[in-house]
């Protein structure tokens, strides 16, 4: 495994291709070249397909290998590292994805947990190590959300760390100052993203990027953030608590309603405007309505015109 990624090569500003959904239900492969030219040109350390808000939970396997393929050879083309994601409800699906995956040889691949039924401790490091040995020569990233049916505690992270050699990092929802100190040992092994919306207080406290969905809204815009939390710590704090305004009067509305975070992604994407892309989403998910995408839009000016 000497080309295995490190953890050191997984930082910064990551952001995610998101589907234009056809009146077909099909998504438009076209449109995830111009996504990714885009994200290029405004400088993210890198991009990622296959994620929530690449809806791998709605495509079929054909259309998997199809976003991924087109992902790859996107990056590729305009020299953007890339993870691919092989997550899957099931864990058998979860070994197919992979090996799908690892044919297209991406910085790492990144899983979830299967979610029907809650997993042990003893059970998620059985099948992380399973993901590990279909994956190869290539690093894991492990995506465990709050919405999972597991969500893992920073002791068995830590002991999964120690015991997946492969696992280069962690996608998860943060935490506060407790959190924080639980998960050193974490931090000092493997590369920690937290939401994109908490950037400047969650790399100040020791995580090392996002996959962010404030790129979602504006793919520059968040990478001029994340270098201000380096050249003025202050003022990147300040504009977090703008953003924390623009989330509650924009966004958790939308949530409130039953509209889920990648919805919500590609409804920002719409508003911010920086890519052709619509708000459908694949079957049998509604898409956030033209009029709140409008309510998006006109809160970002107000609060944050950086982004818009």
């Amino acid at each position: 495994m000497a080309g295995l990624t490190t953890s050191e090569q997984i930082r910064g500003v990551w952001a995610t291709v998101m589907l234009d959904v056809g009146a077909d239900g099909a998504p438009c492969l076209a449109s995830i070249d111009a996504q990714v030219e885009a994200l290029a040109a405004a400088g993210v350390d890198g991009i990622y397909c296959n994620g929530t808000t690449t809806e791998f939970h709605c495509q079929s396997e054909d259309q998997f290998v199809s976003v991924a393929s087109a992902t790859a050879v996107s990056a590729r083309r305009v020299g953007l590292p890339f993870q691919i994601g092989a997550s899957h409800p099931m864990p058998q699906g979860t070994l197919l994805r992979l090996a799908t995956a690892r044919a297209l040889a991406p910085l790492a691949i990144q899983v979830t947990l299967p979610d029907w039924t809650p997993m042990r401790g003893e059970e998620v490091l059985r099948f992380l190590k399973g993901c590990a040995s279909a994956a190869e020569d290539v690093a894991l990233v492990l995506y465990n959300p709050p919405h999972a049916k597991t969500v893992l505690s920073p002791d068995t992270l830590a002991m999964l760390t120690q015991e997946v050699p492969q696992l280069a990092g962690l996608k998860c929802a943060g935490g506060d100052e407790n959190w924080y100190h639980a998960m050193a040992p974490v931090l000092k092994r493997i590369s920690v993203f937290i939401p994109g919306h908490f950037y400047a207080s969650g790399t100040q406290r020791g995580a090392h990027g996002s996959y962010s969905n404030m790129a979602c809204l504006n793919p520059a815009a968040a990478v001029a953030w994340a270098r201000q939390c380096s050249n003025d710590p202050e003022g990147a704090m300040d504009l977090e608590k703008r953003i924390a305004a623009f989330m509650s009067e924009a966004i958790r509305p939308l949530l409130a309603r039953g509209y889920f975070g990648n919805a919500v992604d590609k409804a920002m994407a719409v508003a911010g405007g920086w890519t052709r892309i619509g708000a459908g989403m694949m079957w049998p998910f509604d898409g956030v309505p033209t009029a709140d995408i409008v309510r998006i839009r006109s809160a970002a000016t107000r609060l944050l015109p950086e982004f818009v």
